[in-house]
């Protein structure tokens, strides 16, 4: 057989013969020897890995500044590469083609924007006086689109302080100075030139103007001919408000849902000033007068109706609000409709509270005075802010 044969054939494959013994030379050490002996010492794998120090952090290059000068636009690169070229060829940049140089007043880009704002002239000095145009220059324009601009903002600006000063006096924020006086005299009027339906609803809703936060419903069964304030009031209340006039009375009568309840409410028209309205509002907070009983407002008994019989000695709970930005004064007196005397009525303040136990407040009477008399205020504060936008 020959040789490729064999070496083709993998059975018959030559045997390798194994390496000679391992003999240490001459000056061996025996330790070295007996490590020879027991073979290879332990491999790299075996090894415990070495901790690797941590690389060193490289610090940020600062940015360079750029050149004084300097100009990072597509103009100046193409001029530069134009000017280049042509020095190459030794030619002439055409004229227009050379290469921008930067204007001596521009600033380099080491200064910041504080060197670009003037100063202001040192105190007890004056102004620096403006410099004087060239001969033949021409005024620079202004643009019409920031005329417009400047013109729809002042249009804005006038609609909100108007709209704002309209709202604030209908939220019974108190004004000064002219607008105050002008919304006197326009509340003043509205007796006359509001019509009688606008200013006493046929129907007033009252969310969440009940005992609990139940709604509240109240209807208008009449409506008293407008008077002035002789023999309205008892004596007492009619002293109390005298300072500030009497120029007309409004009233009218409502009842609730359940035609269980009979509320008359008023609007007095005073003739005093915004001085004395807030001095009157004044005494009757600082002296609890709208919580005297002695000064309860009297109900219109209006003759064919569920009010026929609503006097005096019904009166349940009552509700008299001064407003201090305004010539009114509004109060609403409410009582039974099926004409039951109430020994001891209760002023609203006290009748609305969660832990009131009286008869006025829980029948829901406190709640019905205070309810009527906050919604025709609201009315008239409405009515009036409408004619102060009209006069405008």
């Amino acid at each position: 057989m020959s040789a490729e044969a064999e070496y083709a054939d993998p059975r018959r494959l030559p045997r390798i013969p194994p390496p000679p013994p391992y003999r240490p030379a001459a000056g061996t050490t025996a330790q070295a020897a007996a490590r020879n002996e027991t073979g290879p010492g332990p491999s790299a794998h075996d090894r415990p890995a070495q901790p690797v120090p941590p690389r060193p952090a490289v610090p940020p290059k600062p940015n360079r500044p750029a050149p004084p000068g300097y100009r990072d636009t597509a103009s100046f690169h193409l001029a530069r590469a134009a000017a280049a070229w042509h020095r190459g060829k030794g030619t002439k940049a055409p004229a227009g083609k050379a290469v921008p140089k930067p204007a001596a007043a521009e600033t380099s880009p080491q200064e910041g924007p504080a060197a670009r704002t003037p100063l202001p002239p040192e105190r007890g000095t004056a102004a620096p006086a403006a410099q004087p145009a060239a001969p033949g220059a021409t005024p620079p324009r202004r643009p019409a689109l920031r005329k417009a601009v400047i013109a729809g903002c002042l249009v804005l600006g006038l609609g909100l302080i108007g709209g704002a000063a309209a709202g604030s006096w209908l939220a019974g924020e108190p004004g000064t100075g002219e607008a105050t006086a002008a919304a006197f005299a326009d509340v003043r009027g509205l007796w006359h030139s509001v019509p009688v339906n606008t200013l006493f609803p046929r129907t007033l809703h009252g969310t969440a103007a009940g005992p609990g936060g139940a709604d509240r419903t109240w209807h208008r069964i009449a409506v008293a001919p407008d008077s002035n304030c002789a023999k309205a009031f008892d004596p007492l209340l009619a002293k109390a408000l005298a300072p500030a006039g009497c120029k007309r009375l409004l009233r009218a009568d409502y009842v609730d849902a359940t035609r269980s309840s009979v509320i008359t409410v008023g609007v007095v028209t005073t003739r005093t000033d915004p001085a004395g309205m807030r001095a009157l509002d004044k005494r009757f907070s600082t002296e609890g007068l709208d919580s005297r009983r002695d000064l309860m407002p009297r109900p219109y008994a209006a003759p064919g109706t569920l009010a026929a019989g609503f006097g005096p000695e019904q009166r349940a709970s009552w509700s008299i609000q001064v407003l201090p930005d305004a010539p009114l004064v509004v109060y609403a007196v409410s009582g039974f409709a099926d004409g039951r005397e109430v020994p001891a009525p209760e002023p609203a303040t006290t009748a609305t509270r969660t832990d009131a136990t009286s008869a006025p407040a829980q029948s829901g009477l406190g709640h019905d005075a205070a309810g009527v008399a906050d919604r025709i205020e609201h009315t008239f504060r409405t009515q009036a802010a409408k004619a102060a936008e009209e006069d405008e």
